[in-house]
Parts: C-alpha cells; structure tokens; sequence
C-alpha cells in the first residue's frame, strides 16, 4: 500500500491537497442548495457536505467554509432563516458541477445554469423544480469547527417532497429508481446502484 503522511499532505499543492482530503470519505451526495436574499435575489450552490443529525426532531446539518469572502449561500441563509436541499439527477451533473462557479450576487445560478425555481406554499426559499427529492429547512443552530473554522449549519426539516413514483414503503425514497449524483472529492461523479434492503441487525445470542 502506498502510505501518504499528515506531513506530505501538508505540502502538496492548495488544490491537490484539497482534492485529496476531500476524496477521503468516499462517497457523497451532490446536492443543490437553494437560498434567496430579502431582495428576492435568488442563489444555487452545490454541496456534498450534507449530514444526518438527527431524526427527532428531524435534523439535517450542511457544512459551510469559513466565511473569509463572500458566500452568498451562508449569507442568505443567516438573513432569512430557510433554505432548500435538493437532490440533483444523473442528467444534470454538468449543470449542477457549474454552479460551483463565482457569480456575482446580483446573477442567479438558476438562470446560469439552466435550472427553474419552485415555490412551497408558505417557505420562502426556491426549490429545484427539476429535482425528484427536495427538502425545506429553517435554520436552527450554526457551530464553528474551531480547528479550521469552518461552520456547521443545523437546520430543521420542514417539508419534503418525494416524486410518487420513487417512493418506497414509509415513504422512503429509492435513491438508485431517483437516479440521483453521488460525488467523490470535489469533481468526480457517480451513479447510484441498489444492492439490498437487509433487516434491522440484532444481536444473536
């Protein structure tokens, strides 16, 4: 096995550092986050930093780089309080990898990259009309990682919206029939494929 140590990541260059770190964990949903500011300025940003934390109450969690320069997604959602997660289809990954691009506040990525907001009754962030799973969320708790100063954003589940025909018994989502991304590292994406639904494990005396 080749071994890599903490000192040779260290002097890699920025950007290979970072694709390699970010490699590491394998695996992981490519999602878009939708935020608009109290002008109505709408924004879309990719991210696969999503992360289970909890389901009662229902919480889903998103982890933010440090706000060293503009982040347009972290402001609105610090402004307004609500933001949506939007699973991308196999389709648009092209269109989803774009908005990762540096656009100016007033250009929304929607309209960049070819992808049509919708609205919820009463929540006040856009969803993607084109996403077969998304979810609304409030803002509930933000916690700074102080070893690298990156934030943790925790954010309450609200509402979620699953096409009829991907959704399994309880309502589960079936991610492989939803033909949704998964990522590994920053640019490099996947398909998924279902193997099996096992029982709940317990222990065999």
């Amino acid at each position: 096995m080749i071994r890599i140590s903490k000192a040779d990541i260290l002097a890699l260059e920025k950007l290979d550092r970072t694709k390699l770190v970010n490699s590491l964990s394998g695996y992981k949903s490519a999602v878009l986050i939708g935020t608009q500011n109290k002008e109505g300025l709408k924004n879309l940003a990719i991210f696969s930093s999503v992360v289970h934390i909890g389901a009662n109450p229902p919480l889903m969690g998103i982890i933010q780089r440090p706000a060293s320069v503009e982040r347009h997604t972290y402001e609105n959602i610090k402004a307004t309080g609500v933001f949506t997660i939007n699973q991308v289809p196999v389709s648009f990954y092209e269109s989803a990898h774009q908005t990762s691009a540096r656009y100016p506040r007033e250009s929304s990525e929607f309209e960049a990259c070819g992808f049509t907001p919708a609205y919820a009754a009463n929540f006040n962030a856009p969803y993607v009309a084109e996403s077969p799973l998304r979810i609304g969320l409030t803002l509930e708790e933000e916690i700074e990682i102080k070893s690298n100063q990156t934030i943790l954003l925790i954010g309450s589940i609200q509402e979620v919206f699953i096409e009829n025909q991907y959704a399994e018994n309880e309502n589960i989502p079936d991610l492989s029939k939803l033909n949704t991304l998964v990522v590994q590292g920053l640019d490099t994406y996947y398909k998924v494929e279902k193997m099996a639904t096992l029982p709940y494990a317990k222990f065999a005396k």
